[in-house]
């Protein structure tokens, strides 16, 4: 059985895993144009907060109750969302360079170059069962330490924010490829509001001039990658 990835939009991710467990990065629904899911419909084992922005963490609360998945994320980040009615017992906070196993499935904190509300802005690397791994970047301009996550952590796919203004632009995130050399990468962030870059075109053309052996897989809201 394969791992699965679909894009719900923005920065949302669902992975389903081989062995069968669900993981939520950032799922921002209520308010997201591009949103590919109703929060009703939502099944999820944990969920993964990169950072306190409205578009990545709003609708925690209403997910995790949804859901009953624990949440992993940052220790200031999950205080405020109990004052929200997050269950103190479904959290997880953690920092960077930490590491968490859950279940067959090791999640793994790293830095992120952002803001936050509460806490520090982070990425995740989540080590599947079969030892395959996803990266998600969160909310980051490049930054060399890629690299080193990179070398300590071989990656098969990597989600990238490309939409600039807030991120990475595509320039700087198909840049970001020659420090993370994952199999795949695939755009995130981008097309839903109009300050951001609108097409992964430019990510796909400076990717193949940058990193031309890394796969780019660009995916509609709501579409699937299996690896």
């Amino acid at each position: 059985m394969a791992h699965k990835l679909r894009w719900l939009g923005h920065a949302s991710w669902e992975l389903t895993t081989a062995g069968g467990k669900v993981i939520l990065f950032d799922p921002w629904i209520n308010g997201n144009p591009k949103a590919a899911a109703r929060i009703e419909d939502l099944k999820a084992d944990y969920i993964l907060i990169t950072h306190d922005h409205f578009d990545h963490a709003s609708d925690v609360v209403a997910v995790q109750k949804q859901t009953g998945a624990t949440v992993i994320l940052q220790p200031e980040t999950a205080a405020r969302y109990q004052k929200d009615g997050l269950p103190g017992d479904k959290c997880i906070g953690m920092n960077i360079g930490g590491s968490v196993e859950l279940g067959g499935v090791v999640v793994t904190m790293t830095e992120a170059y952002h803001s936050s509300e509460t806490g520090e802005p982070a990425g995740y690397i989540v080590t599947l069962e079969d030892g395959k791994r996803v990266y998600d970047a969160g909310d980051t301009g490049i930054h060399c330490n890629m690299a080193t996550w990179a070398e300590l952590y071989p990656l098969d796919v990597a989600l990238l924010p490309i939409g600039s203004h807030f991120t990475m632009d595509p320039r700087q995130a198909a840049h970001a490829l020659t420090f993370l050399k994952p199999k795949v990468a695939m755009p995130q962030h981008y097309g839903t509001f109009p300050l951001l870059v609108q097409s992964a075109d430019d990510f796909v053309r400076f990717a193949k001039q940058k990193a031309p052996g890394v796969e780019v897989r660009v995916l509609e809201p709501g579409g699937t990658f299996e690896f």
